[in-house]
């Protein structure tokens, strides 16, 4: 086969490629039978920076559904929340949210 072209030599583009992702998370704070409204209350104020508004209606859903997702973001940012959560006595876990 001939080629008939100019010839030049192989050049690599420059080019940046993502190699992580960001996936979104919830932080999923856990109903249980030994936290009373007002320390789960407190501790979402505290933690998380809700409004007391706020922290009640969270404290009500994780109540009656059993569980409910107070807070989204990163795994990286929602960890310390989590940890943080977690030392107050109180379940929590952080789940990547589905697409």
């Amino acid at each position: 086969m001939a080629f008939d072209g100019p010839t030049r030599p192989y050049q690599e583009d420059d080019t940046d490629v993502l190699t992580s992702v960001e996936e979104p998370c919830s932080l999923i704070v856990w109903n249980d039978e030994v936290n009373t409204f007002e320390w789960v209350i407190e501790t979402l104020m505290a933690v998380c920076g809700h409004s007391a508004e706020q922290a009640e209606q969270c404290a009500y859903i994780i109540h009656f559904q059993g569980k409910y997702a107070v807070k989204n973001g990163t795994f990286d940012e929602l960890k310390p929340q989590c940890d943080a959560i977690t030392d107050r006595g109180i379940g929590a876990t952080i789940e990547v949210v589905a697409a």
